[in-house]
């Protein structure tokens, strides 16, 4: 008889710290949905609640392969946007609770609005889905997509008629492009491979693999040291332009309230990245070390004026002529310059 009531002892006393654990867990999970929205800056402390702070022995965060136990959001280990954690709780009963969870982080200061003037407007070769944007001189240099149709074209500005038309096999979507010295780079959608081309006559000199942690090739731009990728995500993949394959540093990018995936089409300019948001009438302006993006560039008249009510034909070409920005699109008839305020 004593045995039994011992036993019974024990699993009520199981029973209870069991219901203890879960609702610690919930507390904390019910804590980080309400803080996924508002989101967290660098120097932020995590306020957890007081029944999971009152219990714990002690709490780490758990990166994968790093962790802290500073409940700060520090630089050292945090990265702009969606960060993907895992709570590991030691209680004061000697339990190990685990919680995963998602901490946004955003940019301190307000993104601001760009305003500018369009004071030129070039003709554009609307049968071009354009995916990579660039301009060297007066020479446009220009990556077209779409599976059957993708190609690498040469032309000069104020023109539609190509200089040189490099074909694609009809396996391959064509994406970014840029140039680095006497190359240009260029990233397929799904083929998982890059092509690199002789500038002058857009020979295609050799192919590469892209890093496996890229899915997609999107967008690609040269900051003079590196090339830099976008995949679809809000990260920035920094790539050795002497070996593409290899990944330098990521950089993942977000605005004061807000993660911006879906970054694509790319332009280095006087230290900062710029880069159009897929399915967005916008171009964001971003610090390349930090991630965070300091202004935005709203284009809405004149992706609707171009776009007609296709949802495809969406913003998607950056380049620089001195100082002004030249905007295009996929299927886009027109170019526009446009001087920065």
């Amino acid at each position: 008889m004593r045995k039994n009531i011992i036993s019974g002892l024990v699993a009520v006393l199981l029973l209870v710290s069991c219901k203890n654990d879960k609702k610690l867990l919930d507390s904390l999970n019910n804590y980080n949905i309400s803080m996924q929205d508002k989101g967290y800056h660098f120097g932020d402390q995590l306020n957890l609640p007081k029944d999971v702070t009152e219990n714990a022995e002690s709490i780490t965060i758990s990166f994968g392969d790093k962790e802290t136990s500073g409940l700060t959001i520090d630089p050292k280990f945090f990265a702009l946007g969606d960060n993907e954690v895992t709570f590991v709780i030691k209680t004061k009963g000697g339990e190990t609770l685990n919680q995963d969870a998602t901490i946004n982080v955003f940019a301190k200061n307000p993104e601001k609005q760009m305003d500018y003037d369009i004071i030129a407007e070039y003709p554009h070769d609307a049968n071009n889905f354009v995916e990579g944007f660039l301009l060297e001189g007066n020479t446009v240099y220009e990556s077209d997509g779409l599976d059957g149709a993708s190609q690498l074209i040469k032309y000069t500005l104020g023109s539609t008629t190509p200089i040189i038309t490099e074909k694609q096999p009809a396996e391959i979507f064509s994406e970014g492009c840029a140039i680095a010295g006497d190359k240009i780079y260029q990233l397929t959608y799904k083929s998982k491979i890059g092509f690199i081309y002789d500038k002058n006559s857009l020979k295609k000199l050799s192919q590469f693999p892209l890093p496996n942690v890229i899915g997609e090739g999107w967008g690609l731009t040269y900051d003079g040291k590196n090339l830099v990728a976008t995949d679809g995500s809000n990260n920035l993949y920094y790539l050795d332009v002497n070996d593409p394959s290899k990944v330098v540093k990521t950089v993942s990018v977000a605005g004061n309230k807000e993660t911006y995936d879906k970054l694509n089409e790319l332009e280095y300019h006087n230290g900062f990245i710029y880069s159009n948001v897929w399915y967005k009438p916008i171009i964001l302006k971003i610090k390349p070390e930090t991630g965070e993006v300091v202004g935005k560039f709203d284009f809405t008249k004149i992706t609707d004026e171009n776009s007609q009510g296709n949802p495809e034909h969406v913003l998607n070409g950056i380049a620089f002529k001195g100082e002004n920005m030249l905007v295009t699109g996929k299927n886009w008839p027109k170019i526009y310059e446009v001087a920065i305020k």
